[in-house]
């Protein structure tokens, strides 16, 4: 009689001390800000960005005397800081019941944290990765919970509109209702023909798009033959076709097809400690018999010249 293991499954070897994490993007926006050391730190709750601006004019020389002229004033922005934290309580009784067993010391009280170091790098990565997407499209209006701590730069640059003073430029000047592959190459075009002489040397001066956006744009010049232009596909920018301007992807403008032109000189960041995100604490509860995970932090958005920003948005937005 042969032997008839048709009834059991496969045996699947679970590497108990191995827990893949899924690929998580990362708060690519505040590094970039951050590069530029536009960062202020020690905001409890608001603080101003104090801009100056000045103008020069020429005056004939070759005469005695002094003739003041010119105009110098400081205005202010000011950045209102969200206040965040994440908590998170497990018991680490939950891993006897399946093969996260092996993870647990012998005994039935477990001051640690099995998986600790998965655990945090992920929480953190996590958190990364929803400060990417607030940093653009946070509300404190919204009722999405991620999304209303404090205001991200789209949304503050949305809320000024276009044509007033200080208002920023309208990047979609043909008035498209659609962002698709087959226009995507004349958005872009017309952020470009729209930002001022005086940026256009400006080696910071930028246009951010949704990773979703920038994929259209380089499917774009892929379907127009236009293979000459490199794309830098790990960090996802491209130099904008025929210009000096560099387009960006980032996961913070997914599903808006928002496109923003801009300085990244002219972008702030407002915290209470640097990196204070980062700095977490994973600790044994007695009392509750439970291991506990905190992290708090303040965060803000603010843009000091507002009318030196590109912004493109769907003409029905």
């Amino acid at each position: 009689m042969a032997l008839d293991l048709s009834a059991l499954t496969n045996y699947v070897e679970e590497n108990a001390q191995q827990l893949t994490a899924a690929a998580i993007f990362s708060a690519k926006t505040a590094s970039l800000i951050e590069a530029k050391g536009n960062v202020q730190v020690g905001i409890k709750s608001a603080e101003t960005i104090n801009v100056l601006t000045t103008d020069a004019v020429f005056q004939a020389g070759g005469t005695c005397g002094f003739s003041s002229s010119g105009t110098t004033s400081i205005t202010q922005r000011q950045i209102t800081v969200g206040k965040i934290k994440v908590q998170e309580a497990i018991c680490p009784k939950t891993f006897e019941a399946k093969y996260t067993q092996k993870a647990l010391r012998v005994g039935s009280t477990y001051d640690y944290m099995a998986y600790a170091t998965d655990f945090t790098n992920q929480k953190v990565q996590r958190i990364g990765a929803a400060l990417e997407t607030a940093i653009w499209q946070g509300d404190t209006a919204s009722g999405t919970a991620n999304l209303n701590k404090f205001m991200g730069f789209a949304t503050i640059i949305n809320a000024l509109g276009f044509g007033g003073s200080g208002d920023p430029i309208n990047g979609n000047t043909s008035a498209l209702t659609t962002l698709t592959k087959s226009n995507v190459r004349q958005a872009v075009d017309e952020i470009f023909q729209a930002i001022p002489a005086a940026l256009l040397d400006k080696d910071d001066f930028v246009i951010f798009c949704g990773n979703d956006t920038f994929r259209e744009y380089v499917v774009a010049l892929r379907d127009a033959n236009l293979f000459h232009y490199t794309v830098d596909a790990a960090n996802m920018e491209i130099i904008v076709a025929g210009t000096n301007i560099k387009l960006i992807g980032v996961n913070g403008l997914n599903g808006t097809d928002y496109m923003v032109g801009i300085c990244m000189s002219n972008m702030y960041l407002g915290t209470d400690m640097l990196n204070e995100q980062d700095k977490f604490e994973l600790f044994y509860a007695k009392e509750a018999d439970e291991m506990r995970f905190v992290v708090e932090f303040k965060l803000g958005c603010q843009v000091a010249f507002t009318d030196e920003v590109v912004f493109w948005k769907k003409a029905s937005a």
